[in-house]
């Protein structure tokens, strides 16, 4: 599946894409005290690998102006058989996560762009129910660019991983729900114009 928008694509990611986000990865690092960003080739290609092999997970490279700009995947899709017979690969609900961006790209519009084609796709032509994006709860940068979406607070987790520093996380939790998709849409296409 291949997303496309007026200045983000987001392609299946492949090892093909390891050197590319390796150079990505190794720009400024100041801004990923709360995301795991692998460093260097064996953690990309490591990276890569395991989000190819994880059941329930696609992963995409996000392509901005000819070049990798970072990672994001869709992950905890659920399907409710019970609920409908839509096919076993379109699931009811899902996440969004495991997003970075070289330090380039952020602030730039890509990653609202990139949420944007994701979200469009959940709610637009898989009709899930739910979409949720976790964050590390003392991230305050990604928390606002979440809630800068249109996503609501559904709470805190605490204890849930531990962080790159060694430290135990909370995390916390938003969703955007398939009756609030219209409302949410027309804000960010307001933003992408």
């Amino acid at each position: 599946m291949r997303l496309e928008g007026k200045r983000v694509l987001l392609e299946p990611l492949t090892l093909m894409h390891v050197p590319a986000l390796v150079e990505a990865a190794s720009e400024s690092r100041d801004t990923y005290a709360f995301a795991d960003v692998p460093d260097g080739q064996h953690e990309m290609e490591s990276y890569v690998e395991y989000a190819l092999e994880a059941p329930g997970v696609i992963p995409f490279a996000i392509v901005s102006d000819g070049r990798v700009a970072g990672s994001t995947r869709f992950l905890r899709m659920e399907h409710w058989s019970r609920l409908d017979d839509r096919p076993l690969e379109v699931p009811h609900v899902a996440d969004i996560g495991w997003t970075w961006l070289a330090a380039s790209a952020q602030g730039t519009g890509v990653n609202t762009e990139a949420k944007f084609l994701m979200l469009r796709h959940a709610f637009e032509t898989w009709r899930v129910f739910r979409v949720a994006i976790k964050v590390d709860a003392p991230n305050e940068r990604s928390r606002r660019a979440v809630e800068g979406l249109g996503a609501k607070l559904d709470g805190i987790r605490r204890a849930v991983r531990l962080g790159e520093d060694g430290t135990v996380r909370d995390m916390v939790w938003y969703s955007i729900l398939l009756d609030e998709w219209p409302a949410v849409k027309a804000r960010l296409e307001t933003r992408l114009r």
